[in-house]
């Protein structure tokens, strides 16, 4: 039932950069929450606080795609090295600029969307790595080590980042930041060349266009981003969280802190328990099941007036927020030419970074049109519909078999 390790025990190279991974995630999710703080310190508005995650979003979404081309045009290695050294860079900016008592908040918010550039450059290309390094046999076990660095980073990362400011202020904040960042580096210099498959033939740059024809031609691979944004767009609370706390549990900022972290938590423990992801062949019903559950938890938590309650059932839409990433990663990248899969990468880049937004967006306005438990349990409801939908319309993917990949 726990994790299984063996992509850690059996690649040194993918040893070395998942810990790197690790380490880094950690002391970016320090600095997003110091940044946070010190626009506030600055300002003393929360308007303000609130445009740190669109300078961070708009590069985001805009350089993703552009960023899955160039994975697909050069070596992935460089790429993944030069952009995670770009971040190294700018969170050493930010400690000088904050030794030097340098407080302007443009400063900040262009750090913030340069920092957003440069992950957009890596995350595909580092992305792209894994199925160099791994057998394909090996990538669901991965890619849930891979969620298990990410939910753990955004869960202790911030309380790290808040306890160190505190203590010693944003100076010593964003030095750990760029000392964290020395791990990655040092795990993409020991990595091989990982040129794509083609790109020397090719002779010039991937074109993004030809990555979206790509994906129009291969069904099953869209299923995995169209069931992702039924579940990020139709069934995402976060947004209606506040409101929530005051108007259901009679609570204040502490509850709306634990209603936010219930799916993380949960979604920690469905990376840490995922040894038996492994054994699952059907990855395109697993993925069906997954995000029905996902709809199923978010709209009983609707419905639910007592606090613990409706935090395991947030904890629950976690998981299964978690399984379904598991093999939705999979299939991208076992089901994707090489010389595509940066470009895919990109597009999932996009989904996962837009589909939240919207699915905040979409909330807080049924929430202010209705009320918040229409927009909880119709959402939830909508998701398994539409998940329901597609699962119909597409009957192939939910016959996928990880034994033998189809796009």
């Amino acid at each position: 039932m726990l994790a299984d390790l063996t992509p850690l025990r059996i690649s040194t190279d993918y040893r070395r950069l998942w810990f790197g991974n690790t380490i880094s995630w950690t002391g970016q999710a320090m600095t997003a929450l110091a940044v946070s703080l010190q626009v506030y310190d600055i300002t003393g508005s929360s308007f303000s606080v609130g445009l740190v995650g669109l300078f961070s979003l708009v590069p985001l979404v805009v350089f993703g795609l552009y960023g899955g081309a160039v994975a697909d045009t050069v070596d992935r290695r460089k790429l993944g090295l030069y952009s995670a050294a770009g971040s190294c860079a700018l969170s050493v900016a930010l400690a000088v600029a904050a030794f030097a008592g340098f407080h302007h908040v443009p400063f900040l918010y262009g750090i913030v969307a340069l920092q957003a550039v440069c992950g957009a450059l890596n995350l595909p290309a580092r992305s792209s790595m894994i199925p160099r390094l791994l057998a394909p046999e090996h990538l669901p076990a991965a890619n849930a080590l891979s969620s298990i660095t990410t939910t753990s980073g955004a869960m202790v990362g911030p309380m790290l980042g808040g306890l160190v400011v505190g203590l010693w202020g944003y100076q010593v904040t964003y030095t750990i930041d760029a000392i964290a960042f020395t791990a990655a580096l040092y795990a993409m210099w020991r990595l091989p060349s990982m040129k794509p498959d083609g790109a020397a033939e090719r002779g010039k740059r991937a074109s993004v266009l030809d990555g979206l024809r790509f994906l129009a031609t291969r069904p099953n691979i869209r299923m995995t981003f169209f069931t992702d944004m039924c579940a990020m767009v139709l069934a995402h609370p976060r947004a209606l969280f506040p409101a929530v706390a005051v108007l259901w549990y009679g609570g204040d900022a502490k509850t709306t802190g634990l209603l936010v972290a219930a799916p993380a938590v949960g979604a920690l423990l469905g990376g840490v328990f995922s040894g038996w992801l492994g054994r699952i062949r059907r990855h395109g019903l697993a993925i069906l099941i997954a995000v029905a559950s996902w709809g199923t938890a978010v709209a009983v938590f609707g419905l639910t007036r007592n606090l613990w309650l409706g935090l395991l059932f947030l904890a629950l839409a976690g998981c299964a927020d978690t399984i379904s990433m598991v093999f939705r990663s999979t299939m991208l990248q076992a089901a994707t030419p090489d010389e595509m899969l940066g470009r895919l990468q990109g597009v999932f880049i996009v989904v996962v970074a837009g589909g939240p937004r919207l699915g905040d967006f979409l909330a807080g306005t049924v929430g202010d049109l209705a009320n918040p438990t229409v927009a909880v349990t119709g959402g939830g409801i909508a998701c398994v519909v539409a998940v329901a939908v597609l699962g119909l319309v597409w009957r192939r993917f939910a016959r996928y078999d990880a034994r033998n990949p189809e796009a």
